[in-house]
């Protein structure tokens, strides 16, 4: 099977104005996750609506696509690149434009998905431990998964699933597996096609998470369990706390 990686990249973000080209360890954040991805799919390329972001892809020599101002996601986004980067892939790989940390055995979790004939759309999921506390497990910007048996994904929400009942709260974290959702998506190409087209759901709308229009309208999602750390770049107290994990990687070096 053949695998393109885009990455979207808006400039505009209401917590974080120009973050893919904020700067972590020197380089752009964008550069740092474009060069975490192409060794290990098929082809790579940016998907981006601002002009910055299509100078500096090229200043690094990466590959970029300029796509519409108006996409409401990035899948959405995704969808139009794959159109114009000319088709011939069997999966389009969604990479989060802020996560400078995604690591090449997280990608192939997400590859090793489609090993599976009847897959449509893959994703990742990390493990909370005891250690990460209550309040990483409570943050709504760290959508959780609850999954099925059959490895599939059956909700995401912002709020922490499954509530446990008559448990002190201090106790869920080691009485149950809570998984953190990573926002790394893969779909096969005519699944994009199919998921692009369809109206914003009201699953959707409530928690601000595209994956339940698609869990909303029939659509299964593998779930792919990872064990590595990443660090996504939402906010400038983000930037810095990846700075200094990278710095901190680098010591190990």
């Amino acid at each position: 099977m053949k695998f393109i990686g885009i990455i979207p990249a808006r400039y505009a973000s209401t917590r974080f104005p120009a973050k893919p080209l904020a700067l972590l360890g020197g380089k752009p954040v964008i550069q740092r996750v474009y060069e975490q991805v192409c060794n290990v799919l098929d082809d790579v390329c940016v998907a981006t609506d601002d002009e910055r972001i299509e100078t500096a892809v090229k200043a690094f020599g990466g590959k970029v696509v300029m796509t519409s101002p108006n996409h409401k996601s990035g899948t959405d986004r995704c969808c139009e690149a794959y159109h114009k980067v000319g088709k011939g892939f069997d999966v389009v790989v969604n990479v989060q434009g802020d996560e400078p940390f995604i690591q090449p055995s997280q990608l192939e979790a997400i590859k090793a998905c489609f090993d599976a004939p009847d897959t449509q759309i893959a994703t990742l999921v990390k493990p909370f431990t005891p250690a990460d506390g209550w309040d990483a497990l409570e943050n709504v910007n760290s959508p959780k998964v609850v999954i099925g048996k059959n490895g599939n994904a059956l909700y995401f929400s912002r709020s922490i699933i499954p509530y446990m009942r008559n448990k002190d709260k201090a106790e869920w974290l080691a009485g149950h597996t809570y998984y953190k959702h990573i926002g790394l998506y893969a779909y096969r190409a005519s699944v994009l096609e199919e998921i692009t087209a369809l109206p914003q759901s009201s699953l959707e709308l409530a928690e601000s998470l595209e994956q339940l229009r698609w869990l909303e309208n029939g659509y299964t999602v593998k779930v792919g369990i990872s064990e590595v750390e990443t660090i996504g770049i939402d906010t400038p107290q983000d930037l810095a706390r990846a700075e200094k994990f990278l710095q901190e990687q680098i010591m190990k070096e």
